[in-house]
């Protein structure tokens, strides 16, 4: 019998065969914030061997066969809006493909990919017109649409907002490793929007609301550090391959940066990327807040493995008339 890409789509979501155990969000404690390390990779195209390159950066970061085996991995991909033929909008559905191929190839008992689109209700169109349907189906990936999730309340961690508690989706509670797997882009009211800002998308939408209006209104840099400090994610992969400069993260114009960006700490991470950028990362109200709290910003502390942020840096093209952006540039 045939079946429509939606039909097959429909039967991936929710189909994770996940149980209750494992990963369990209030049982991760901060650490000392201490030197992190991140690693740059050059990537010319999303044609390039993308599970290669990020074995390659897993093994930088110290992330071996023995600590993946056996877990179950979510990856959380930036999808805010329909994106036919638009690269510089979304995640790439390839580099989805090419982090699933490497956290099989280290062991991990299943790979799935979990995402609340911000913007579009209809999860399934965002994702048959931004090309993920394609890779989802051929290579059976399982999908759950965090968007209609069943809830389940956190203590904020964080304390920013004034949001006393977090309301996460169930199948956040069912995994090992939650992975943000971002998109560089910059970003109309945050400044720029990379592996930190993307967790906004697993807040459900029937609880937060679209564009996720209830964080917005408690204060976007508020809850970007609230949702980290509760959620504590365990790696971070930025696609910067074809990034966004200008008006993002949805009206701006693509920027090819031919590079991806890893490490286990997410706001060491994002500072890399907006050194990249050419955007100075203690000009971004969160990161600059997330300092010592979340992790570091400071190039002393972060440790540089791979490219080296001299080399690969592409100045992002920032808005004026954006107060966002006013200031951000180094």
């Amino acid at each position: 019998m045939t079946i429509s890409r939606r039909t097959f789509l429909q039967g991936l979501i929710g189909a994770t065969g996940l149980t209750a155990v494992g990963y369990y969000l209030g049982k991760r404690f901060f650490r000392p914030v201490r030197e992190e390390s991140v690693f740059i990779a050059q990537a010319h195209s999303y044609k390039a061997d993308l599970a290669a390159v990020l074995l390659t950066g897993l093994k930088e970061l110290g992330i071996q066969r023995q600590e993946i085996r056996g877990r179950r991995i979510l990856l959380k991909p930036n999808l805010v809006e329909t994106s036919l033929g638009a690269p510089h909008i979304n995640t790439h559905p390839l580099v989805i493909r090419g982090a699933v191929e490497a956290f099989m190839k280290l062991g991990a008992a299943k790979v799935i990919v979990a995402e609340g689109p911000g913007h579009n209700h209809d999860t399934l169109m965002v994702l048959e017109e931004s090309g993920f349907v394609e890779v989802l189906q051929e290579d059976r990936i399982p999908f759950v649409d965090l968007n209609y999730d069943r809830g389940f309340p956190l203590v904020n961690a964080g304390g920013f907002s004034c949001l006393k508690t977090l309301t996460f989706p169930a199948t956040l509670s069912q995994v090992d490793w939650i992975v943000s797997v971002a998109k560089l882009k910059t970003h109309h009211w945050a400044g720029v929007t990379l592996s930190l800002k993307n967790l906004f998308g697993v807040m459900p939408g029937i609880y937060y609301g679209w564009p996720k209006n209830v964080l917005h209104r408690a204060g976007i840099s508020e809850c970007i550090l609230d949702i980290a400090a509760t959620l504590k994610p365990h790696l971070a992969i930025v696609d910067g391959i074809v990034g966004m400069e200008g008006d993002g993260p949805i009206m701006g114009t693509p920027k090819e940066v031919r590079a991806l960006v890893m490490g286990r700490n997410l706001t060491a991470v994002d500072a890399t990327c907006t050194r990249l950028m050419g955007i100075d990362p203690y000009r971004v109200e969160y990161l600059a807040k997330a300092d010592g709290f979340l992790g570091p910003v400071a190039t002393s502390r972060i440790r540089q493995r791979g490219e080296a942020v001299s080399r690969m840096r592409q100045d992002f093209q920032l808005v004026e008339r954006i107060p966002a952006h006013r200031t951000l540039r180094m």
